[in-house]
């Protein structure tokens, strides 16, 4: 099982591939336009940010809500082992490339192990287990192998063990749970909802107004929260919930939370 550090950002061992890699446009997440694979401006020599606690204010809050799921730090030391793009540039190229991949097997990572540690997912947890170990071998791979990788593909398989476990979690949640999957729930006025054990996933709840929301045992893979008022939530083993999801959010002190996330700075 990875360890929970191995897939959370680790900036200080990282040569700023967030800020090379992505490209972005002007737009209320990004002040300026920035193309794939070029350094954005605020990348210090350093491979540190130069505006790492004013990005928002300077109109970069799409920074703020990233998460590489710990593949920055695997790639600049395990991958290219420690070898800094800008000090080999014959690096470059294949770094850039394996660094969405290797975001991708990241993520995977994080959501099967949370399913794994699920206590509902007894039945399926030698399977779990079997996709972890499959998924981390890959992140071992050399770059020539990582960047040839069918990652669609993988995800396919894994998410069919995801909903697998949200199933089996949801169902121990008594009564009828909502199916709101894939929903346009932009601006939804949901206040004070029992969305306990509903099915969330890849729903967009932009703009909603969730204070004082149940959702606990909720599946929220891939929801959009952006900009959702949250305050007062009950978030405590919400499914598959990142950390991402709450940075984009707009919440207070009185948002629950599960133990393994914290309540954003700006909050």
């Amino acid at each position: 099982m990875p360890a929970p550090s191995s897939l959370r950002a680790d900036c200080e061992n990282c040569f700023g591939l967030c800020c090379v890699v992505p490209a972005f446009a002007a737009s209320a997440d990004f002040a300026i336009t920035k193309p794939a694979g070029q350094a954005c401006p605020n990348l210090r020599e350093d491979s540190r940010c130069g505006i790492h606690d004013k990005l928002r204010k300077k109109g970069f809050t799409g920074c703020t809500v990233y998460d590489c799921f710990g593949a920055g730090q695997k790639v600049s030391q395990g991958t290219f082992d420690g070898e800094d793009w800008r000090k080999a540039p014959k690096t470059a190229r294949s770094m850039f490339a394996v660094f969405p991949v290797m975001r991708d097997l990241q993520e995977l990572l994080y959501y099967l192990t949370e399913a794994a540690a699920l206590p509902t997912s007894a039945s399926i947890r030698d399977d779990l287990a079997e996709m972890i170990d499959r998924t981390e071998r890959m992140t071992l791979d050399t770059p020539g192998v990582l960047r040839k990788l069918d990652v669609p593909t993988h995800r396919v398989a894994v998410n069919r063990l995801l909903v697998r476990a949200s199933e089996l979690a949801r169902a121990a949640v008594p009564g009828k749970k909502k199916d709101r999957r894939g929903a346009d729930l932009i601006g939804a006025k949901l206040k004070g909802a029992n969305l306990r054990g509903a099915l969330l996933r890849g729903a967009y709840l932009i703009g909603a107004d969730l204070r004082g929301a149940d959702l606990r045992q909720a599946d929220v893979t891939g929801a959009d929260l952006r900009d959702a008022d949250v305050r007062g939530a009950d978030f405590r083993d919400a499914l598959f919930l990142i950390q991402s999801q709450l940075d984009a959010a707009k919440g207070d002190a009185t948002t629950k939370l599960p133990e393994s996330l914290a309540h954003p700075a700006h909050w």
